[in-house]
């Protein structure tokens, strides 16, 4: 078996790689561009240029300091062109820095709507106060590993039966835990917290607020969390 060895220009190349996500996510206004593709959609520039209240020309060299970070793509059809995250890897990395900048600093009373605190998509998974139950829940059933990074096999049997499909090899995190940013808790990431989003759409458990990463819980919704994860919505 080959191994690799690390050599001095490897660790120059990783560090100079390091410092350039970093530089690019250096400013207030490509955060806010960041964190308002969280949502999952793609986004135009004129879109994220009034989310980032910065004029259009200001939003172009902010766009394109992104996408040369890689951390978003740019997406054309027709005339019009589209920007959303470059993949969950990158909604992760923004998700984890928006919960570490939170422990760095004296937590302020929260300004976010009720309905955004309630419930929201985080990329591809759900997050807010139901999303940090259920995580709560699995926690407490043996559902996950102690530190979130893995379904048990428990728990796999559980997501089997909730006819939630997993892939058995899957080629992003299977499992992680996803700091909450308004709950200062975890709820559900991963390959499982994708899969659970989708499951609860599907069954018209939730719905989303078009335009908006609210999420609406209804009735049935309501009914089945409490009834699956022992969740009170």
């Amino acid at each position: 078996m080959l191994k690799t060895r690390t050599t001095p220009d490897n660790h120059a190349a990783l560090e100079q790689a390091v410092a350039a996500i970093a530089a690019a996510m250096a400013d207030p206004s490509r955060v806010k561009m960041l964190c308002a593709l969280m949502d999952g959609r793609a986004w135009t520039a004129t879109e994220l240029s009034a989310v980032a209240d910065v004029a259009p020309s200001t939003a172009s060299g902010h766009l394109a300091r992104l996408v040369e970070g890689r951390l978003i793509g740019c997406l054309s059809q027709g005339r019009h062109r589209y920007y959303r995250l470059a993949g969950h890897e990158v909604a992760e990395l923004v998700e984890q820095m928006m919960g570490l900048s939170w422990s760095r600093v004296v937590p302020p009373e929260t300004t976010a709507p009720p309905s955004m605190r309630e419930a929201r998509t985080c990329y591809d998974h759900l997050a807010g106060r139901v999303a940090v139950q259920i995580y709560d829940f699995m926690q407490a059933e043996g559902w996950l590993e102690a530190d979130g990074s893995a379904l048990t096999p428990y728990g796999r049997e559980q997501f089997l039966k909730l006819s939630i499909p997993l892939r058995a090899h899957p080629r992003r995190k299977a499992c992680c835990a996803c700091l909450d940013w308004s709950e200062r808790r975890f709820h559900l990431g991963g390959e499982a917290g994708a899969a659970l989003l989708i499951h609860l759409e599907n069954k018209g458990w939730i719905k989303r607020v078009e335009g908006y990463r609210e999420v609406v819980v209804t009735a049935s919704g309501k009914e089945a969390i409490a009834r699956y994860f022992s969740a009170a919505v």
